[in-house]
């Protein structure tokens, strides 16, 4: 297989993709938690509370995601320079190590997907509730 420069130059693009959704998701759930602390703060309820814990812990995965994000994207850079550098096993090692980094990341997304989804049906059973 020829590995080149730009083999590990073809993940920039995509991750520069994931980190405009995972910072669009980050934000999205910034201004939610916002909103419900304010709730809570005038009127304490234990679902908002329950709301609140769902996302801190959301947001704590999404800040798994963009730091596996970034370790592959840095992986990826360093590839190049390894590659630029004749140091062709090295590079071989670092795009692996990038890819293993990017899965993770897109995994903790995932994780996270199922995780709203849960917190959605739960909304949506309250209101059948009513």
């Amino acid at each position: 297989m020829d590995f080149t420069l730009t083999t590990p130059a073809l993940l920039f693009p995509a991750i520069s993709l994931l980190f405009l959704a995972y910072t669009s998701r980050f934000l999205t759930l910034a201004n939610l938690t916002r909103e419900l602390y304010a709730r809570y703060k005038t009127e304490p309820d234990a679902k908002i509370k329950g709301q609140l814990h769902n996302l801190r812990y959301r947001i704590a995965i999404i800040r798994h995601m963009q730091i596996f994000g970034v370790l592959s994207f840095f992986g990826s850079a360093l590839c190049m320079f390894m590659l630029f550098a004749g140091l062709e096993l090295a590079g071989k090692y670092l795009f692996g190590a990038s890819l293993i980094s990017l899965m993770i990341s897109l995994g903790l997304s995932l994780l996270e997907l199922f995780v709203s989804i849960d917190a959605l049906k739960l909304q949506i059973r309250d209101i059948d509730d009513l």
